[in-house]
Formats: C-alpha cells, structure tokens, sequence
C-alpha cells in the first residue's frame, strides 16, 4: 500500500474512492483511524454513510484498499464478527419484540439459543431498554429503536463499532448514558466510529474527528490538532472587558488583527488574529497599560468553527 501501512490495530484506508456512476461517493480517501471514539463530521452528502458502508463492507471500493484490523471487507465472516454496524435507517422485522431482533441476529454468529438469549438480554441491558423488551419493536418510540440498533450492533462484542447517527432522537438523559457506554467501550481499547450532527457533542466525546466535504477528508486529528492545519485562517478570540471601544480601537493598531468588533451589547470584543502569539504578548501590554481586561476565551477550538473555516459555513446547516 502506497499511503498507509497495514495495522492489525487501525482501520486503514489506501487512497479510496467510491463512485456511485457518475456520481462522487468519496474520493482519494487515506486514513488510520486508531482505537477510542472517531466522530466524522460533515453535513448531508458529504461522504460520511459511504465511508461507514466501505469500512462495514455492504460496498466496495471503486479503487484502493480497506483493511478493518487487517481483515479486508470481502472477507465476510471474520468483519461480521470484528464490526458491529448501526445504520440511521430502521429496518426491522415484522411482529417481533425487541429482544426477539437481538437474539435472531446472534443466531447469525452460529451460538446455540441459551447464548442468544443470554447475550441478547446483556445488550439490551446495557442500553437500558429491559423493560420494554418483550414489546413489539413496530410500538417502539424513534428513540427507542435507536437503543435497540444499539444493542444489535454491541451484542457480539465486536472490536470495532461503526454507528451511523447514534445520538438521533434520543433524550437529553438518554443521550448523556449513551455517550457514557461509548466512553466506556473506548476505554475497553475498541473502535468507536460515530456520525453526528450535534457539534457540540462531537466536541465532548471524540478522541479525534474526521471532518468531511463533498466526498473529501478535508482534516482529521485532535479538534487542536486540526485547528493547527488551518493556521493560515484567521484565530478568534473574545475578549469580555469594560472599555470594549478603547481595546477593539488599540488592537487596530497591530497589523496581525484582521478584525475587532464589539460583541455582548459591548460588553466584549471579538477579534481575528493571524499571529496567536503576537496578539496574547499585546494583550498583556494592554493589560499593562492599564485596559481591565476581564477574561479572554478563544471561540474557534471546537468542531463547528474548524468546519465553517475549512467549507465556508457549511458544517453549521
């Protein structure tokens, strides 16, 4: 392979493109994704099913190579058994119970009935949905067939977990458990691959992102990490103070600042900077200089401002 090696520990992906006809899946794709908990970022169409589909094996790559902890995807039985799989589509069978989905998956993995049930029972458990597991799944709430997609994609106790979507429909309680297991399975050495649209929550739970555009990887890393490939970009900062008028008029005067305007009713100055390091050693002779300055907060160290710098506001729709 010509951009990556081959690791049994990663999720590798050689220079893959995947063309749906004339039209772009994701092209020239080259990643290592470790273990811990991935979040790939992107907005409707930007390639983030498609890159789960590849990695999960239901497609193939048009060109290049995908290697799942070594195991490449056509190799159907030992991925099934290494990936648990949860798409953003429900697509249940007809009359069954909770339970009853998990356990008839599990017979897929060749276990006898008395492991079905006791592993089906253990996944269904650990997404809290006990109770409702002998119910219907046609009766179950949009958040409730989240939570036993779930318990299918965990029941196996795969290495590696690729979940499409997760966090949709569920409440803030419920959200906030869910995020909790996907902690505690990273910490367990798995592959914890998520899709979100909730930015903030990408913030808070991912170990690194892959930020996704028009079928591209357009960054990847630590959310630092990736704000530090864009240090051409302006960096912004808010600074609160109760002379806002006289900071953004003397910050002017530096040719580093690219903008300052008030924020807050006035109470703050929200500045743009293309030399982080200048402008800190300014403001503390501001500070000096005696400009009461009451806190400084950078506002683009996280998902959504990197997003909107790298595809131009894109990310935030």
């Amino acid at each position: 392979m010509s951009g990556v090696s081959i690791g049994e520990g990663r999720v590798t992906f050689d220079n893959v493109s995947r063309f749906y006809g004339e039209v772009l899946g994701v092209n020239r794709v080259t990643l290592a994704i470790p273990p811990g908990i991935t979040s790939l970022v992107g907005p409707n169409g930007s390639g983030k099913t498609t890159l789960m589909n590849l990695m999960t094996g239901l497609v193939r790559p048009t060109r290049g190579e995908i290697r799942v902890l070594g195991i490449p995807p056509d190799d159907s039985e030992p991925l099934g058994r290494t990936v648990g799989y949860s798409t953003q589509f429900d697509a249940f069978p007809r009359g069954l119970t909770g339970f009853q989905v998990v356990a008839s998956f599990l017979r897929l993995f060749g276990y006898d009935q008395t492991t079905c049930g006791r592993l089906a029972g253990a996944a269904i458990e650990r997404l809290r949905m006990t109770d409702a597991a002998d119910r219907k799944v046609a009766a179950y709430s949009k958040g409730m067939r989240q939570r036993i997609k779930l318990a299918l994609a965990i029941a196996h106790d795969p290495q590696v977990l690729v979940l499409d979507e997760p966090l949709n429909g569920l409440d803030p309680l419920v959200r906030a458990e869910t995020i909790a297991l996907f902690r505690e399975l990273a910490a367990q050495g798995k592959h914890v691959i998520v899709s979100s649209h909730v930015l903030h929550e990408v913030d808070q739970i991912s170990d690194q992102v892959i930020l996704l555009s028009n079928g591209y990887v357009v960054a990847e890393g630590q959310i630092q990490g990736v704000r530090g490939e864009i240090q051409e970009q302006p960096m912004q900062v808010l600074i609160r103070t109760n002379r806002s008028s006289a900071l953004a008029s003397r910050l002017f005067e530096f040719d580093h600042v690219v903008e300052a305007r008030l924020e807050e009713g006035g109470a703050a100055v929200l500045i743009k900077t293309r030399d982080s390091g200048r402008f800190y050693r300014a403001l503390n002779q501001l500070a000096l200089d005696g400009i009461d300055i009451e806190g400084v907060m950078p506002v683009d160290d996280n998902v959504n401002s990197v997003y909107e710098y790298l595809i131009g506001g894109e990310g935030s729709r």
